[in-house]
């Protein structure tokens, strides 16, 4: 029975050391043969990815060129801008891939508009880290010409901080649903979406400065089209509980209650795995038909045999 599954693909995925187009195009090539996977197995696949490294690096560039008659983008234009070529990259990989392997596929990449509420407390406590990693001594250089916040991120050096309010709806989702119920592999919610706020009279929508963390866009995105599976890809096979430590323990099968408990205890990095373990979380709460794995994109193989990763059930 065929299954139907979104996937949230990490910005630090595609970009790694190397921040030109070609490079990044070539992870994605990579990436493109893990997901065909599940188009084999039969599965309708909605493609979601992160963009932190990306606007932060289109940010700088932005900057560095700005001037009277070429004034610098927006932060909503640019997340806007690395939707579009992520997505164009990304749907060209999976076209190629897909053809090689002589699958009748369409893929279609949408740039997708996410309303956030303008009360949102995220505007005054800018928390999302997105950018090149710097030492402190870069951040704090940063931070005087700019007038940016910059703050530690998960023992990795310093990145840039922009406001992250959480997504409250999803202006493209029929849409995508059309275009699922046509067979249509889809790519959509890229960076989170471009972060939009809707006038209560009018209902029109106006981009605002911050980026959506994608692994909420993408729970919310889940929970709207009625995802079967929600898959969180990271750097890791499963989640880790005392993470790099000597009594380190692998999560397999997890319950929410318990994966609370461990929040609390301050197990997961805030900006790197919190967000993904509380973007399962809520997914399995708020749409408990369905089931959410959080895993690496190499350990797919695993998640089709239905044994992989650290698989979130209610509880």
């Amino acid at each position: 029975m065929s299954r139907k599954i979104v996937v949230a693909l990490g910005g630090n995925a595609i970009l790694s050391s190397d921040a030109s187009a070609k490079a990044q195009q070539e992870a994605l090539i990579q990436t493109a043969k893990y997901l065909v996977q599940f188009i084999e197995n039969g599965d309708e696949l909605v493609v979601t990815h992160g963009n932190g490294p990306q606007v932060g690096n289109l940010l700088l560039q932005q900057a560095a060129a700005d001037s009277e008659k070429n004034p610098a983008m927006p932060l909503d234009t640019c997340v806007a801008m690395t939707e579009g070529s992520i997505g164009f990259w990304l749907q060209n990989a999976l076209v190629n891939e897909l053809q090689a392997r002589g699958i009748k596929k369409d893929v279609a990449a949408v740039v997708t508009q996410v309303i956030v509420s303008k009360d949102d407390p995220a505007f005054s406590n800018p928390t999302k880290p997105i950018g090149p990693f710097l030492t402190e001594e870069e951040a704090k250089e940063q931070a005087e010409a700019t007038g940016a916040t910059f703050k530690e991120d998960a023992g990795r050096g310093y990145r840039k901080v922009v406001p992250s309010p959480k997504p409250v709806g999803i202006k493209e989702v029929n849409t995508v649903k059309n275009l699922i119920a046509s067979g249509t592999v889809v790519i959509t919610a890229g960076g989170g979406g471009i972060p939009v706020v809707e006038d209560p009279e009018t209902k029109f929508l106006t981009g605002v400065e911050a980026v959506i963390d994608k692994d909420f866009a993408s729970q919310t995105l889940s929970e709207l089209v009625g995802a079967d599976l929600f898959i969180v890809l990271t750097g890791v096979d499963n989640v880790y509980v005392n993470f790099n430590k000597p009594d380190q323990q692998k999560l397999e099968t997890v319950t929410t209650s318990e994966l609370k408990k461990y929040i609390g205890e301050n197990q997961f990095a805030p900006g790197s795995m919190l967000p993904k373990v509380e973007a399962a979380i809520a997914f399995v709460e708020n749409y408990p038909q369905g089931k959410a794995i959080i895993t690496s994109l190499e350990n797919i193989a695993e998640v089709l045999k239905g044994d992989g990763g650290t698989q979130v059930v209610a509880g």
